[in-house]
């Protein structure tokens, strides 16, 4: 089995990764204000962060209803006997899923689909219903966006 390295952060590159999730286009001057460092310090310690994998790229929020994706729905997958490699492929390749999870228990996959309409996600669930057996819920609202869980600080530092 793989063993998995706790990274831990130091109170400073803490502050830095914190003010990146909620400002990706944060300034070098203000994120060196906010993590009281240089903005050369802080930009060697953003490179150290992507170096070691625990920042990976820089995104944007996007708002789905102002694009015409006014429905949201999470869909329980369990593939049909053979098709789990098939049904991955036809998830992966069509765009309106958003996110997809490979999970244990009675489901294989947990994925979240973005549509214009109930009648898109019924064309979308027809991609995959000769493949897998389906099971699918309206988002209502989010109360909780996706957020990190808290950062582990360093405490010898």
């Amino acid at each position: 089995m793989k063993m998995v390295k706790k990274m831990k952060l130091d109170a400073a590159d803490r502050k830095i990764v914190e003010a990146l999730i909620s400002d990706a286009r944060m300034s070098l001057k203000d994120l060196a204000a906010h993590a009281g460092l240089s903005s050369p310090g802080v930009s060697e310690r953003i490179r150290r962060l992507q170096d070691r994998g625990i920042v990976r790229g820089f995104s944007a929020e996007i708002d789905l209803k102002a694009l015409g994706y006014s429905l949201q729905a999470i869909v329980r997958i369990r593939p049909l006997p053979g098709k789990l490699h098939i049904v991955q492929q036809l998830i992966q390749d069509i765009p309106e899923f958003c996110e997809c999870d490979k999970v244990t228990g009675e489901d294989c996959f947990v994925a979240r689909l973005a549509v214009p309409s109930i009648e898109d996600l019924d064309g979308i669930l027809d991609k995959i219903s000769d493949k897998a057996e389906t099971s699918t819920s309206i988002v209502k609202s989010q109360p909780i966006r996706r957020r990190p869980p808290p950062l582990v600080i360093d405490c010898e530092s």
